[in-house]
């Protein structure tokens, strides 16, 4: 469902399917609270132009750190909106090392939240964007180049089977 919400917007904003406006589009919606993988696209769009290694890596990690400052918007204006609030650990442990905690955004599953705390708890704003930037960049340049290490004829194995 998530997938067919994707292509509808890109046809919606006349973006192709495989290229940089695309990645760039998936990198920030998934970076935001919507379950949904950036990797896949950056990947297909570096196997289809190995030239647009750097520029898609930038372009993703550009995508997903805004992403990432949306969320760190919407925990800003959560708290501004609930009077009472309630600690647990993960905001003491967000206190004690503050804007370095979002070099963790890239995590599955809780980067996203994490980014949402951050601004919950008023973090430095530029400080936990630039945290956010490295560690994006550096998952997108890990995963990506790990990737491309793997054989086309598995790729090509795997398309097979699900189709």
């Amino acid at each position: 469902m998530i997938e067919s919400a994707i292509t509808w917007l890109l046809h919606l904003i006349a973006a192709p399917e495989v290229g940089l406006t695309s990645v760039f589009i998936i990198s920030l919606v998934s970076a935001t609270l919507v379950p949904l993988g950036s990797e896949p696209a950056v990947f297909a769009v570096i196997k289809a132009n190995p030239a647009l290694f750097w520029s898609t890596i930038f372009v993703a990690t550009v995508g997903n750190t805004l992403g990432g400052a949306i969320d760190y918007y919407m925990g800003w204006q959560a708290k501004q909106s609930f009077a009472k609030e309630r600690k647990s650990r993960w905001f003491h442990w967000l206190e004690r090392y503050g804007a370095k905690t979002m070099l963790l955004a890239w995590l599955p599953g809780i980067g996203d939240p994490l980014c949402t705390l951050g601004g919950w708890l008023k973090l430095p704003f530029w400080p936990s964007v630039a945290y956010m930037a490295v560690g994006k960049f550096l998952r997108y340049l890990t995963m990506t180049s790990l990737l491309l290490y793997v054989p086309d004829g598995v790729w090509h194995r795997i398309g097979q089977l699900m189709g």
